[in-house]
């Protein structure tokens, strides 16, 4: 698995992000229990995304010293309920990080609108937002722009998931949408969106085809750089403009 630096400090390994002096490891939008759903609409879904994610965070913990592990958002799929997938998934997945690490952060996300008792019952650290003082990082879901304060305000790079976002690459007939990290500007400040650690969708490709969901991307982001995941490839494009 390749490694490329998006902001000093801060690496790309797989569809994580890894902040160095913290040893902290960032990823989000699993969606786990997604698959359920599907089903219950009449889908004929296997059950996979689950062994497929704990195989590829497992190839990144055996590359680096994960200290603290962060879940931007979206950790469970049902808004409305937790459902039996959603229970038994999420439980045995913070167990699984509680063994690769010393202390985990949920960020809530749109879709985490009852994940309070899952998190109390397994003593996760539920938070808005997180800010890291040492890099002034601030990381936030990003479905909303939080109020201003002096952490946002005071902030040097903002990271952010929410729209899942992808870019799509045409060669005659045959389309394949790609898995990618933006950055860019927001306001003053550095911009990074990560990609959904989920591999039921490969994600929405926010550049040519579809709104962004996130107000943090509702701006020209034609100037934006991509860092595309290709199974252990990283395809770096300096800027947007030639996807338009």
């Amino acid at each position: 698995m390749k490694s490329i630096e998006i902001y000093p400090g801060i690496r790309i390994f797989g569809l994580t992000l890894y902040i160095e002096n913290e040893e902290m490891l960032v990823f989000g939008d699993l969606h786990l229990g997604y698959e359920e759903e599907l089903i219950e609409f009449g889908y004929l879904v296997p059950r996979f995304q689950y062994n497929e994610i704990l195989m590829h965070l497992k190839s990144i913990f055996t590359r680096i010293s994960i200290r603290k592990i962060v879940i931007n958002g979206d950790l469970k799929h049902e808004f409305g309920r937790i459902s039996r997938q959603e229970w038994d998934e999420v439980l045995n997945f913070i167990d699984f990080l509680e063994e690769n690490s010393d202390e985990i952060f949920l960020i809530k996300g749109n879709h985490d609108t009852i994940i309070g008792p899952i998190a109390e019952r397994k003593n996760v650290n539920l938070l808005d937002y997180l800010f890291i003082k040492d890099g002034r990082i601030y990381i936030c879901h990003g479905h909303k722009i939080p109020e201003k304060g002096n952490e946002l305000e005071n902030s040097k790079v903002i990271i952010i998931a929410h729209d899942h976002p992808a870019l799509t690459f045409r060669d005659g007939l045959r389309v394949e949408k790609i898995k990618c990290f933006l950055k860019g500007k927001w306001n003053d400040k550095v911009l990074i969106q990560i990609p959904s650690l989920n591999f039921v969708t490969e994600g929405t490709d926010i550049v040519t085809q579809e709104r962004p969901l996130s107000p943090f991307m509702n701006r020209d982001i034609s100037n934006f750089s991509a860092y595309c995941i290709e199974g252990d490839e990283i395809l770096y494009i300096e800027n947007l403009k030639w996807m338009k």
